[in-house]
């Protein structure tokens, strides 16, 4: 696999979550920094196959935004 795609949204208690598609991984953390550490470290576990593990991860920014017409 070349490359593995999380959509991160901001939580509703604050932080943010990532959610990867194509696998069943899903994580969350307080802070950005925090966040791109807990996802290599969710993908890493999830493929401990060196073989089978994406080279790149993307994450991609999901932001709604409502207000008034």
């Amino acid at each position: 696999m070349e490359e593995i795609i999380f959509l991160v949204e901001e939580s509703d208690e604050g932080g943010y979550i990532a959610r990867a598609l194509g696998a069943a991984i899903v994580t969350e953390s307080d802070t950005m920094a925090e966040l791109k550490t807990m996802v290599k470290d969710a993908v890493h576990c999830h493929f401990d196959n060196k073989e089978l593990r994406p080279k790149m991860i993307r994450l991609h920014w999901v932001k709604d935004e409502v207000f008034a017409a």
